[in-house]
């Protein structure tokens, strides 16, 4: 049997809410971001063109963000496109890793030591992030930085301690975390299409 909550207008009127409170964030978001977001494109297209390799890193929503992106970037986002796979590795998806890491060298430092084993020269750390004071996420950039690896920031909100560590910071406008993550996954694929585009349209 179905569940159907009692008073189903106002569950319509908050599903109605909602997704207009999506639709306004994704408004904002070309208002405010597309400059950022092409210079993001730009860096990550520069990257791989030279055999480079692009890193991801993130918690909790975050982290399931850089392994949808990752697989974008491996995989493909237009079918209709031929190309071959692109380098992108998320730091977010190996358990023994990440479980030696917390145990041995504290949480704070996975990501940054992931960065130091895998980052070189000229790759690209994409940190993702909804608040900007992760303090995994900001290590893991400052390790990019003196790694020589250029750094690309998903953030929200005012963009925190992040906003500052990071070469190119494309920040939601929106203090809602929902919204700021549905705004992070929307300019992930915004980047991989144009990935994808310039390289191999």
């Amino acid at each position: 049997m179905v569940h159907r909550p009692e008073n189903l207008l106002a569950h319509q009127t908050f599903v109605q809410d909602e997704l207009r409170a999506s639709a306004e964030a994704t408004a904002k978001i070309y208002d405010r971001c597309a400059d950022p977001i092409l210079k993001a494109a730009g860096m990550l297209i520069d990257a791989l063109s030279r055999q480079k390799k692009i890193l991801l890193c993130g918690n909790g929503g975050s982290a399931a963000d850089c392994q949808h992106l990752a697989t974008e970037f491996v995989i493909r986002m237009n079918p209709a496109i031929k190309r071959p796979g692109l380098p992108a590795i998320a730091l977010t998806t190996d358990s023994s890793m990440l479980t030696a890491g917390a145990n041995d060298i504290g949480y704070d430092n996975v990501f940054a030591r992931a960065v130091e084993a895998l980052g070189n020269q000229d790759d690209v750390l994409v940190a993702i992030s909804t608040s900007g004071k992760s303090e995994s996420v900001n290590r893991a950039l400052q390790m990019a930085r003196s790694r020589g690896l250029a750094t690309i920031g998903l953030l929200g909100k005012d963009g925190g301690k992040t906003k500052g560590l990071v070469d190119c910071a494309i920040i939601v406008p929106s203090d809602d975390t929902q919204r700021i993550q549905e705004g992070h996954i929307t300019i992930g694929h915004i980047l991989c299409a144009l990935v994808e585009r310039e390289m191999y349209g």
